[in-house]
């Protein structure tokens, strides 16, 4: 550092802070809020001596870095320790009614343990009661297991996929109008399907599972990575309904719903930019191909993807709502526009299936017959 920008540094720091700077490094109001219910439903629910329990997400990783995620919540002392940590073919834990799923209270800031392989590691919820760690650990590819805990007796397991260093195309697939029917984001049908609907009546996109398990064939070592601006809360219902549809097991990157340090709400559209961003970085000899709907940011998403990382991206696949749809989520007949770009630049389809788009693929001879 120079002289000049050190004495440019140093007033910096002597300078006295203003009602500006102040202002500037106060969380948003409703994100103050939230602290503060939570600190005070918290204190309540640890004098009647609820305990603490892990809910593990499945995380992902490469040879030698993986991302580990979980929340850390209240609970009854009447809750199994295990009561998160249920294969997702178990349909005896699982909340039939989707509301059931956001009326857990989480704890913030709680350290959490993390053993993974032979090693233990201690990291820290956020806020939110989020773990969101990454790891420096050199694993074999395929399914590993963390055990992450709180307190000894309170043990839980995180499905952690560690993809293998000859993979060359990835997945990155939405989930809401994508592979399955939800018709987001109208408010009154997003709050239908998100806490009302019982999972079972969960429709499926049709031909989708069919076209991931052909893209799985195509591409053997293929990680899949389901993207979508769903809160963490759904997590076990959207797991279960995969695993129900024959779709292909792999990691789900979700969001917290609450306030954040800027604003009431949590930006979908930056929370599947910065998404996109970290596969890149995590993985960047992968060409991906990424499969969204035109019902909301996914198209125009994914191209800037593409003009950023031309190398890393393998084809855009878009499903087209149906003009049911479309009018419910615009107000409007017109579908949003796909680009198809020409040249070396991946390739762009829509369609409004997984049949059709698997048939557009073949004819692209992006797709044995």
């Amino acid at each position: 550092m120079g002289i000049g920008s050190a004495l440019s540094a140093a007033r910096s720091m002597l300078r006295p802070r203003t009602a500006a700077d102040v202002d500037a490094d106060r969380p948003h109001w409703a994100a103050r809020a939230e602290d503060v219910k939570n600190r005070l439903v918290g204190g309540a629910l640890r004098r009647l001596h609820w305990d603490l329990r892990l809910q593990p997400f499945h995380g992902y990783g490469s040879a030698h870095e993986v991302r580990v995620l979980a929340k850390v919540l209240y609970a009854s002392p009447r809750t199994a320790a295990d009561f998160h940590d249920q294969p997702v073919h178990d349909m005896r834990t699982v909340a039939v009614r989707g509301w059931r799923n956001f009326t857990s209270q989480v704890a913030p800031h709680r350290t959490v343990h993390i053993l993974l392989g032979d090693q233990e590691f201690t990291v820290r919820a956020d806020r939110s009661g989020i773990v969101d760690a990454t790891l420096e650990i050199s694993l074999e590819p395929g399914v590993h297991q963390a055990k992450l805990w709180t307190v000894p007796g309170n043990e839980v397991t995180a499905d952690i996929t560690v993809v293998p260093p000859e993979a060359r195309v990835g997945l990155v697939s939405d989930i809401d109008d994508t592979v399955m029917v939800t018709w987001l984001p109208r408010p009154l049908l997003a709050f239908w399907n998100a806490f009302v609907v019982h999972q079972s009546s969960r429709q499926v996109v049709p031909g989708m599972p069919m076209l991931y398990q052909r893209l799985m064939r195509e591409h053997p070592h293929m990680p899949v990575v389901y993207l979508s601006t769903g809160a963490w809360n759904v997590f076990p219902v959207l797991k279960r309904f995969l695993y129900r549809n024959g779709y292909p097991d792999g990691p789900l990157l979700l969001t917290d719903w609450g306030p954040t340090h800027t604003g009431f709400f949590r930006s979908g559209p930056e929370h599947k930019t910065r998404s996109l961003e970290r596969l890149a970085a995590a993985y960047p000899d992968i060409r991906w191909i990424l499969v969204g709907d035109d019902g909301q940011h996914d198209p125009s998403l994914y191209a800037a993807f593409a003009e950023r990382h031309p190398d890393l991206v393998e084809e855009v696949l878009i499903r087209q709502l149906t003009e049911p749809e479309q009018l419910l989520a615009h107000g409007t007949l017109r579908p949003l526009a796909v680009s198809r770009r020409g040249g070396d630049g991946p390739l762009a389809l829509a369609a409004p299936d997984g049949h059709a788009l698997l048939a557009a693929l073949q004819r692209h001879g992006k797709m044995s017959r």
